[in-house]
């Protein structure tokens, strides 16, 4: 099982990067579980810290966007994976331009343009259309149906096999585990998520 986790950096200059408060909790949490029910589990994990990770977890670390597409690539095409369970917070934005030094301080109006980044789970599948692949939703605030709503369009858009929709409204944690036709949720805290994603995927692949 190979999981995603963390935030990414894109850069500004040298010294300056554009990130998110993603503290890579549940994919942490979900590479502990699995492997104590004995799967082989790889994390690729982002600027966060990692206390106390199981030594038999394979540990691939990344800072920037275009390092965990291009380690998640490389793993994908040279191990033989069955699932995947991407709930890294990727960036959707990167500057246009970056420079190449540090742009000095004192600069009273300093406009940065963006551009979207290109949609990693779409590669998934792209490389080995057999993956079991989970894509996950982050929307604050957002109320259930159009959390929903969001992660029935990212299931197909991206031919994922399921998506974990979340949210953080009024400081309390919810989410929402969507396939093809099945709605499991509100699940109140990322241990419960965890756990139930756990069961949902196995149930999913001893159909197949």
């Amino acid at each position: 099982i190979l999981i995603t986790a963390g935030p990414t950096w894109v850069a500004i200059d040298n010294v300056r990067v554009i990130s998110n408060v993603a503290t890579g909790k549940t994919g942490i949490l979900l590479a502990e579980k699995l492997r104590h029910l004995g799967a082989k589990v790889t994390l690729l994990l982002g600027p966060v810290q990692a206390c106390c990770l199981n030594e038999q977890i394979k540990l691939i670390r990344f800072k920037s966007f275009e390092e965990l597409r291009d380690k998640l690539v490389t793993e994908l095409k040279s191990r033989k994976y069955d699932i995947v369970i991407h709930s890294a917070a990727v960036s959707d934005y990167k500057p246009s331009k970056i420079y190449l030094q540090k742009v000095k301080s004192g600069i009273k109006n300093w406009r940065l343009n963006l551009v979207p980044t290109e949609k990693i789970i779409d590669l998934i599948k792209k490389i080995d259309r057999s993956l079991f692949t989970v894509g996950f939703k982050f929307e604050p605030g957002a109320k259930n149906k159009e959390l929903i709503n969001e992660a029935k369009a990212i299931l197909h858009r991206s031919n994922l096999d399921l998506v974990v929709a979340n949210t953080v409204a009024n400081k309390k944690y919810r989410a929402f585990i969507i396939d093809g036709n099945q709605i499991y949720g509100p699940l109140l805290s990322k241990e419960v998520l965890a756990d139930k994603l756990i069961r949902v995927v196995r149930e999913n692949l001893w159909k197949n």
